[in-house]
């Protein structure tokens, strides 16, 4: 067997991720449109990410963010996005690098994309070859009208 000196998984995880920048960068420049709406979760431990500390107490882990009727300072730069967004009545400004993502979803299309890793920072600054990258498809299935998950992995020789 040959190693793999593409990094395949890196690539296509880049990828993915580009997908969520340009989408986030369209709805910056023309809103929302139809019932479009976004769940983004991402790693609040990820080097970077900015919330403030009563949130990280919170969600010491990982949050899932929704951007629908009520966001304002959306900034969407080339390697993150910044939103403010109510927390009990609270606004809260975060950052949120790219890389930190773990999950984006339109469910208003079943549209989904989710970034697994056994250690977000440790996969991102040592070694992308075990990060792996689930995508759900944007076609219900059959009878059952939910997205079906598609793991990269099951194509992979080990």
């Amino acid at each position: 067997m040959t190693d793999d000196q593409l990094h395949y998984p890196t690539l296509i995880d880049q990828a993915m991720r580009g997908v969520v920048r340009d989408v986030l960068k369209r709805v910056q420049a023309t809103g929302l449109p139809g019932e479009h709406h976004f769940y983004i979760s991402f790693s609040t431990t990820y080097p970077g990410v900015k919330i403030s500390e009563q949130l990280k107490s919170r969600y010491p882990k990982e949050i899932t963010i929704v951007l629908q009727h009520q966001f304002w300072d959306f900034k969407v730069e080339d390697q993150q996005f910044q939103v403010t967004l109510s927390f009990g009545g609270v606004p809260e400004k975060l950052v949120v690098p790219y890389a930190a993502l773990t999950a984006f979803a339109d469910p208003s299309i079943k549209f989904g994309l989710q970034f697994q890793q056994a250690e977000l920072a440790e996969a991102m600054s040592v070694s992308m070859e075990t990060a792996a990258l689930e995508i759900a498809s944007t076609a219900p299935a059959a009878d059952e009208g939910v997205a079906e998950i598609i793991s990269l992995d099951a194509f992979r020789k080990k």
